[in-house]
């Protein structure tokens, strides 16, 4: 009986979240799909996909699509606890489509904004010119938006806890490597956060003090 019910409780909060779990099934369908390519054949094919200065030059639109489709390194697991964690409480916030929305801002403009960066590189000598060619497929970009819109779904005092611990692990990275991907997930994470016209109106802040004494009772 209680499996029974834990199972009810488990499809009715994917069944909440569609895009986010659609989404998954589509990631777990190519990772699978990765594994079953030889490591030279993969790159190759994973290039083709990647949002670097070549392809957005040649195919922007198909490149910008395709690069959220996959995963590089092969790992589905992870993501399917950071969607959990992550999307899929934002997707049930704001709702299918506004929640789209943060995801493709953070996506492309993070995407043409880093690139960009690197092309200035590449062109005053900073990067090698091969860093054209660069691999950058991923979902990372959005979920990075994501986790940073997320701050306004959590009542005060919390919220100010979440707001700098957001912001530290996306700024961290970019002050110690200064990588194209550091700062790509850093201005993702802004652009999160400049979503806020898309929050309003969405329902009453998370308390997690509120939460707690729920399951006690």
């Amino acid at each position: 009986m209680r499996i029974n019910r834990g199972l009810r409780r488990v499809g009715a909060w994917i069944r909440s979240a569609p895009g986010t779990y659609v989404w998954l099934v589509v990631l777990f369908i190519t990772t699978v799909a990765l594994h079953h390519m030889s490591p030279q054949f993969e790159q190759h094919f994973l290039r083709q996909r990647s949002t670097n200065i070549h392809e957005l030059s040649h195919n922007p639109v198909r490149v910008l699509v395709a690069s959220a489709f996959w995963i590089d390194g092969g790992h589905w697991i992870p993501y399917a606890f950071l969607y959990t964690v992550f999307h899929a409480p934002v997707e049930r916030w704001l709702g299918t489509a506004r929640w789209l929305a943060v995801c493709a801002l953070a996506h492309v403009l993070a995407t043409l904004i880093s690139e960009g960066a690197l092309l200035k590189a590449v062109r005053d000598g900073i990067a090698p010119h091969s860093a054209v060619n660069t691999l950058d497929i991923g979902v990372s970009y959005a979920l990075a938006g994501v986790i940073a819109v997320l701050t306004y779904r959590i009542a005060a005092p919390w919220r100010y806890v979440y707001l700098p611990a957001v912001l530290a692990v996306f700024a961290l990275p970019l002050i110690e490597g200064r990588s194209f991907t550091d700062l790509g997930h850093f201005v993702s994470a802004l652009i999160g956060l400049a979503c806020y016209p898309l929050v309003r109106g969405c329902g009453k802040a998370w308390n997690p003090k509120e939460t707690l004494a729920a399951l006690r009772s």
